[in-house]
Order: C-alpha cells, then sequence, then structure tokens
C-alpha cells in the first residue's frame, strides 16, 4: 500500500493508494480515518484501485481552510485529479457518505456508482442540530477525547462492543489524535449540510445503501426511507449491525460491496 499527500489549500492532505481494476474510493466518517477500511482492504484490493483519503483533520491530514462538507469533497476531487482519475465508484460511511452526496452533486459525470454505508440524504434534524451543538460545547470545556471516549462505544450493538471491547478500545485510542478544533469543525460541517434528497433522485446510475438495523446515529426507518428514491437502488440491510459495519459484519460488508459494484 502506498501512502501519498497532496498539498489542497496549503494543507497536506494524505491518502492511501493500494490494488488494480476500476477505481473505488472509500470516504471514512466523523473521528474516523482511513484505517476503518483495513479490513475490506484485503478483499477489495483485488478488483478495484483503492483510494482511501484521510480526510482533512483526520489521521495525518491537517485541516483546510473550507471545512465545510462541500470544502471536504474538494479535496477528494483534488486527489482524483491528482491520480488521473476521471471517473470512480464511491462509498461514504457516515459524514463520509455526506461528502459522498456533496460529490455527486457537484460533479455526477465523475461517478459510476455511489453506495451510503450507514449514511443519509437528509438534513440534520432540529434536535440534532441542537444536541450538535450541545456536543460542541463539550467539546470546549473538556475536550474531544472526553467527549469521543462516551460516544464512540454506542457506534457498536451492545453484544458486539462486550464481545469486541479490544476493537472498541482501540477505536477509543485513536480519538485521542483528533484536536478539538477538528471534531467542532466536522459537527458544525455537518450541522450546516443541506438536504440532498434531490441528488439521489436525480443520479441516474446505482446506489447502493448499507443499514445497520441497530444504527443510532442514522435510525433504520430513516434510512429505509431514502432507499426508495433512486430510479436504481441496492439495498443490504445489517441485522447484527450498529453504525459500524465494516467491524461489526465485516464479510457481509465485503460481499454487499463486490456484489454491487462487480454485477
Amino acid at each position: 500500500m502506498e501512502t501519498k499527500n497532496i498539498s489542497y489549500q496549503s494543507s497536506k492532505i494524505y491518502y492511501q493508494s493500494i490494488g488494480n481494476g476500476n477505481p473505488l474510493v472509500l470516504l471514512h466518517g466523523f473521528a474516523e480515518d482511513g484505517d476503518v477500511w483495513k479490513k475490506q482492504i484485503s478483499f477489495l484490493k483485488n478488483h478495484f484501485q483503492l483510494i482511501i483519503p484521510h480526510l482533512p483533520g483526520s489521521g495525518k491530514s491537517a485541516l483546510i481552510n473550507d471545512m465545510s462538507i462541500e470544502g471536504m469533497a474538494e479535496t477528494i476531487k483534488a486527489i482524483l485529479e491528482t491520480e488521473k482519475i476521471t471517473q470512480c465508484n464511491m462509498a461514504g460511511h457516515s459524514m463520509g457518505g455526506y461528502i459522498t452526496l456533496a460529490f455527486a452533486e457537484k460533479y455526477p459525470d465523475m461517478l459510476s456508482s455511489f453506495a451510503l454505508v450507514h449514511s443519509s440524504a437528509f438534513a440534520d434534524s432540529e434536535e440534532k442540530k441542537a444536541n450538535r451543538l450541545k456536543s460542541i460545547e463539550f467539546v470546549k470545556k473538556n475536550g474531544s477525547h472526553e467527549f469521543l471516549k462516551a460516544v464512540i462505544t454506542d457506534l457498536f450493538t451492545a453484544t458486539w462492543a462486550a464481545n469486541n471491547s479490544n476493537l472498541v478500545e482501540q477505536q477509543i485510542k485513536k480519538s485521542k489524535n483528533f484536536t478539538d478544533e477538528a471534531i467542532i469543525q466536522y459537527y458544525r460541517a455537518m450541522i450546516n449540510r443541506p438536504d440532498r434528497t434531490a441528488v439521489l433522485k436525480n443520479f441516474n446510475k446505482p446506489i447502493l445503501f448499507i443499514i445497520g438495523e441497530g444504527d443510532k446515529a442514522i435510525p433504520f426507518q430513516q434510512s429505509l426511507q431514502q432507499c426508495y428514491l433512486p430510479n436504481q437502488s441496492s439495498i443490504t440491510i445489517l441485522r447484527n449491525s450498529a453504525h459500524m459495519g465494516m467491524l461489526e459484519e465485516t464479510e457481509k460488508m465485503d460481499k454487499a460491496i463486490i456484489g454491487f459494484y462487480l454485477s
């Protein structure tokens, strides 16, 4: 696996490139970095050229001037231009799905298809916006690590978390790498993102939805509602997952991605 970087808005943005075949961009979510896809890499690298960015403020990548969802989508465009990729597939987990939708809205011709993995095209409800604002205040007072310690465990089903406490601890440990400012900027970006259900309706190529039945971050019923909007939908429901299907049900996740992109 080759780690590369580009300079964007005077900041270094890192990404990994591995494998051969049609390009597949994997975008991680909030308080993660590209390593969240590590269980998929060994399986998918034999079928795709994988491009796995560390989003601005995550992993080795620095914050950029425009930390909006749209601004982060532009970093993906810059990476693809550097790699001379004019068309690709894309899959975004959680916040990475919001970035995927922003990318699809502005650059639909660059996508052959895309996947929303535990993600949503709906804007935040007023209640969710209020909760995110409370989270920002908590981070300001107590720091991002104290906040993320409480949040990360809830991303998994209780059963999986109990049986895989070492992996949960690894995710919590990695959360120490995030600055308070990065977490605050992510929350502001998510609060301010618009409803993008029109993207689902207008995109005339296939869209995959991977849904965790026990997901608290993206409620199950909301996930199902958006699946009926595109002209071409493929749906995989992970019955034993919450928000982290790539770890909770790795094999089913891999099969869903392969089945969708190689069908």
